[in-house]
């Protein structure tokens, strides 16, 4: 399991957090606090808000109402200055990989560490690193579209984690994977999780769920939340 949660402060914390698109609500006052080192899983049908909250947290939308304190900082009144330094503390996994197709493997994940201004040396020996932990090392100098959904989204996952991230937000990242590949997902999910990560994830599938034997669920329904 994660780190022991009653000695950990929450790393997230969501106070009546509304977002409306013209006359539709897609989240009714969420009240949601999520401790460091926690795995969170959040279901619920489609259109219920799971993608929007987490959005959210990453800062691809902005809050209508309420607040959202993500690592210290309030995102609704986060200064330009430290936006870089908050998007340093979060991994995103997409279920759509999003990655650059005209690039390698390797520059794919190393991109993060490019603009965030490491040493080339020491993005060398982070990109290895994370494509071992992935099991993707023999596929480095291989374009994104020339790999299975599986492989694109453990390439993406390395990108996700290259830069060493406090949370890991995953929204939706075994959607469009066959079992096989969405349990290899899991698995480098709860691996990091082991190593004191925060991991929050937006999944429909609730046989591997059901079978990760660990964290909590959060169910949306209709934008409102429901404590499992």
């Amino acid at each position: 399991m994660g780190k022991d949660m009653n000695k950990q402060e929450p790393i997230i914390r969501c106070f009546n957090v509304s977002k409306w698109y013209e006359n539709l609500c897609a989240l009714k006052k969420i009240n949601l606090d999520i401790c460091t080192g926690e795995f969170v899983f959040i279901t619920g049908p489609s259109g219920a808000g799971k993608s929007t909250l987490l959005k959210i947290l990453y800062l691809d939308e902005t809050a209508s109402e309420g607040q959202i304190v993500v690592d210290g900082m309030n995102l609704a009144r986060i200064s330009k200055a430290r936006m870089p330094y908050l998007r340093r503390r979060l991994g995103v996994v997409f279920q759509d990989f999003k990655l650059i197709p005209n690039r390698t493997v390797y520059e794919n994940v190393a991109l993060v560490l490019e603009v965030a201004g490491v040493k080339k040396s020491l993005i060398r020996q982070k990109v290895l690193q994370v494509l071992r932990i992935t099991g993707m090392t023999r596929k480095i100098h291989a374009l994104p579209p020339t790999l299975s959904g599986g492989e694109q989204q453990r390439v993406a996952f390395a990108r996700a984690v290259v830069g060493e991230p406090a949370i890991i937000i995953a929204d939706e990242p075994t959607g469009s994977l066959d079992h096989d590949s969405a349990r290899i997902i899991f698995n480098l999910l709860v691996k990091y999780n082991d190593k004191g990560v925060t991991i929050l994830i937006a999944s429909h599938n609730l046989h591997l769920i059901n079978n990760t034997n660990r964290g909590r669920h959060i169910h949306l329904t209709n934008g409102e939340l429901q404590l499992m």
